[in-house]
């Protein structure tokens, strides 16, 4: 997905599309994550994590390869809709594998450690995928994209299923995600309503860095080098992150991780150069990079086994839907007025995200989570 998110816009643009256009064929992406998320619990626990993964797999592709071959804007589109579809399933699967695999005392720290795997695969995605360009033009990163897909699915097909996991079909009807809703509304209702808003606050940031950059006549090249210390940032605090949630609880890190969101989306109309706008970056960064893996710890920790994959399918939907729609208001609001207000509109969004996560995280998840084991005097 790296590789590719760089191209995606270029190649539309190249089949003829405008500005306007273009932009909307990359948020297909998301629309297509969140419309997968509705049926890929139902999908799991039917079909089991293993063919899941395979069928998630062969959609993938299909997704890329149209993108790659696209001779209009349409198909395109469809390929980047489709490509979002599996990620869904994807992003359920592997979700589901490690709260079943990981043991309650390791968990945060091996959620942690693959968020971080995800943004490192991020960051050395568009460097695989310029070289690609450089040889076959500007679609080479479909062609990275179609290659880490395939063996990334044949990589996951093979993984040993942990005791409890889903590996074959079940016999009784899954519930459905209204069910689930239903039965669980409390808590996507509260819990969940801080999932929504830490995905707008994050996926925000990759919309407003470069506005604010172009606004302040920031160069392309250092703005990207600003997106890459960020990044940078991120995967460092990956695996502290994990540890603190192990040691202390996850309200020690959610709240903090969307404060510092806050204040640096706060901070961005006061910006006016390459150093303020790059110390609200390394923010940004550091804010993101502690909140590593906190929404799979979030979801595996309150998921009912019975109903696990079913559950995460709703769960995640609820950061999706976030993901999806904070750049979305953001672009509605920079249209509507100053980008100043943009800015400071997410920076409130955060900022609840952040009362919401502290009120209800240890109403959901009460810390220890389970008695510690006492020490044994030889």
């Amino acid at each position: 997905m790296g590789a590719a998110a760089p191209v995606m816009t270029l190649a539309a643009v190249d089949l003829g599309a405008s500005t306007a256009v273009a932009g909307l064929a990359v948020a297909l992406v998301g629309l297509g994550q969140v419309l997968g998320g509705i049926p890929s619990g139902q999908l799991v626990a039917r079909l089991g994590e293993r063919a899941s993964t395979i069928w998630g797999t062969a959609v993938g592709l299909t997704g890329v390869l149209l993108c790659l071959l696209a001779p209009n804007v349409v198909v395109l589109c469809a390929g980047l809709l489709i490509t979002g579809l599996s990620n869904a399933v994807w992003g359920l699967g592997r979700m589901t594998y490690l709260a079943e695999a990981v043991t309650l005392d390791r968990r945060a720290r091996a959620m942690s450690l693959f968020g971080g795997a995800m943004r490192l695969g991020f960051f050395l995605g568009p460097l695989l995928g310029a070289g690609a360009i450089l040889a076959v033009g500007i679609r080479g990163g479909f062609v990275v994209q179609f290659v880490a897909f395939l063996v990334a699915g044949w990589m996951l097909a093979r993984v040993p299923l942990p005791a409890g996991a889903l590996s074959e079909p079940i016999a009784t009807a899954p519930i459905s995600l209204l069910g689930v809703v239903h039965r669980h509304h409390l808590v996507l209702c509260t819990l969940g309503a801080g999932s929504l808003l830490m995905g707008a606050a994050r996926a925000s940031r990759e919309v407003i860095l470069p506005l604010w950059a172009h606004h302040i006549e920031i160069d392309a090249a250092t703005a990207s080098a600003l997106f890459g210390l960020a990044a940078a940032l991120e995967l460092v605090f990956a695996y502290p992150a994990g540890h603190l949630m192990d040691r202390f609880g996850r309200v020690p890190v959610a709240v903090p991780s969307l404060t510092i969101l806050s204040l640096s989306y706060l901070a961005v109309p006061l910006t006016y150069s390459t150093l303020t706008l790059g110390a609200v970056a390394v923010a940004l960064g550091v804010g993101n990079g502690i909140g590593n893996g906190l929404i799979m710890v979030l979801g595996a920790d309150i998921a009912p086994p019975g109903i696990r994959a079913e559950f995460l399918a709703a769960w995640r939907l609820t950061h999706d839907c976030g993901a999806f729609g904070g750049p979305l208001l953001l672009g509605v609001l920079a249209g509507a007025a100053p980008l100043a207000v943009a800015a400071l509109t997410i920076g409130g969004v955060a900022a609840l995200g952040a009362v919401v996560m502290g009120r209800y995280i240890p109403r959901h998840i009460p810390w220890p989570a389970q008695p510690l084991p006492q020490k044994v005097n030889s």
